[in-house]
């Protein structure tokens, strides 16, 4: 008589970004999956960028919120993205994850550069067993390199890492599942170039595959973003041989479990939500007069911040988009939760030399609807529009009626005249340095990223020097006839 198959369900998740609105669904989920299945038989698993820091549980809490929701969902594993690893400081995530995580965090290219080993919250792969299967788990994140050398960690570049990985671990197991916080064409080539990967959780691009990708012998799955979707994958083992012989696998939506969300669940991130608005109640300075923010116009909020962006990088010219503000401030108190809300963007200041030929690309660019009005999403930008740029250390002089890239008349630096051919340093934000938005600003050299600074915490100190909210009502757009 033939012995039945034996069997695997993994429930994974990736991308959510802290939307806790879709967690209590999502946990429901995965309870009746589980019990459907048998929680002997199945694998809870998220794929990184879980955390964000623009929401007020995850803020307020310093990521708390998001542990404890994951840890009452049932998570086993888990790999960091780059939301928590490069927008909270070693010592926040040693917190977190040594005293609160209950399941296991793969940080298999992620080295603590001071030691060079993986850090003591996290493993560099892990093995489980469900149901008489045993299963390697390996977990990757992308590829940031100079960014998590200034925090402290020495990322590893993740193929090669799976590479090795792969090796050691396929004599153990009977599946190994690679956690890939990489994004979807890296996982693409991962398939292709590393094999006896089984299969591939994929994340960071935010691709939603309904039904599982096929490249060679490896399954690619993915959940979208945001908790909108979340991913099942069901394995079938020869209980002989061990090898699996079927995975199907699927995306579903967790509204279709909105009806049934779970209350502990729920009551958990009412609890945090409460919490966290107390701390981030906290008063950081008072305003004797309010500060207007706009996209399409030169505003002191703006002006404000690319003020105070040069004077941390220690320059002559300070360049931000005003689609950084999604809103001003009024006379009076401002709380750490204001800042949060109008500036709730994970950008960190950074340093380029540039040329006076792209600087003067980006000022005829910040005039014109197309740019002003285009919409982002990514690269740390949690806005709505790029806006146009606000200044520091410049004064332009412009003609609206005059063809496009031939509005510009003359731009001052100092009390000298900007050179297309002379390098000048420039106080800016790194997203520009990915080739987001106004383009000619990621052609500079000699970058420099200032971590672990936000916008925001520019604004809090900025807004503490009464001589710099003085100045920020200063002109520096000029238009002429």
């Amino acid at each position: 008589m033939t012995s039945p198959l034996l069997r695997l369900r993994i429930l994974h998740t990736n991308d959510i970004h802290s939307h806790f609105e879709q967690m209590p669904s999502i946990a429901a989920a995965f309870h009746e999956l589980r019990v459907s299945a048998g929680a002997e038989h199945t694998l809870t698993l998220d794929i990184g960028d879980h955390m964000d820091r623009m929401r007020p549980e995850t803020e307020g809490s310093c990521g708390s919120a998001n542990l404890a929701v994951m840890n009452e969902t049932g998570y086993e594993a888990v790999t960091i993205g780059n939301n928590e690893g490069l927008t909270f400081s070693k010592e926040a995530l040693n917190n977190l994850y040594s005293s609160e995580a209950s399941f296991k965090v793969l940080c298999s290219n992620l080295l603590d550069s001071a030691t060079g080993k993986v850090p003591s919250w996290g493993v560099p792969y892990h093995i489980i067993e469900k149901g008489g299967i045993r299963i390697g788990l390996i977990g990757v994140t992308a590829y940031f390199i100079d960014f998590y050398t200034l925090l402290g960690w020495d990322i590893q570049e993740p193929i090669g890492v799976t590479a090795n990985l792969v090796r050691e671990l396929r004599t153990q197991v009977d599946l190994i599942v690679v956690l890939s916080h990489l994004g979807l064409r890296n996982d693409e080539k991962m398939a292709i170039e590393v094999p006896g990967i089984d299969i591939i959780l994929g994340g960071h691009t935010h691709h939603l595959l309904e039904i599982p990708q096929r490249t060679g012998d490896t399954v690619i799955c993915a959940a979208g973003k945001f908790g909108q979707y979340f991913g099942v994958v069901d394995v079938q083992f020869d209980p002989t041989t061990r090898k699996p012989v079927s995975i199907e696998g699927y995306a579903r939506s967790a509204n279709d479990y909105s009806e049934a969300e779970d209350d502990r669940v729920r009551a958990l991130i009412e609890r945090f939500e409460a919490s966290s608005n107390q701390v981030l109640s906290q008063e950081v300075a008072y305003l004797q007069q309010p500060l207007a923010a706009d996209w399409y116009m030169e505003a002191p909020l703006g002006n404000l911040l690319a003020s105070g962006l040069r004077k941390r990088v220690g320059v002559d010219i300070g360049l931000v988009n005003a689609g950084q503000f999604l809103d001003g401030l009024a006379k009076g108190p401002v709380t750490v939760g204001r800042l949060l809300e109008i500036c709730p963007s994970p950008i960190n200041p950074c340093l380029i030399v540039l040329s006076g030929k792209n600087i003067l690309q980006a000022l005829e660019e910040a005039l014109l609807p197309e740019f002003q009005k285009k919409l982002l999403y990514g690269f740390g930008f949690r806005g709505k529009v790029l806006g146009m740029l606000n200044v520091d250390g410049l004064r332009i002089e412009y003609d609206l009626n005059a063809p496009e890239y031939s509005k510009i008349k003359q731009v001052w630096v100092g009390s000298e005249l900007l050179a297309i051919d002379k390098d000048y340093k420039v106080a800016t934000i790194d997203m520009f340095t990915f080739g987001v938005g106004y383009h000619s600003l990621s052609k500079g050299k000699e970058i420099q990223y200032f971590l672990p600074e936000f916008l925001r915490d520019i604004m809090q100190a900025e807004l503490q020097d009464p001589e710099s909210i003085d100045k920020s009502s200063v002109q520096h757009w000029f238009e002429t006839s």
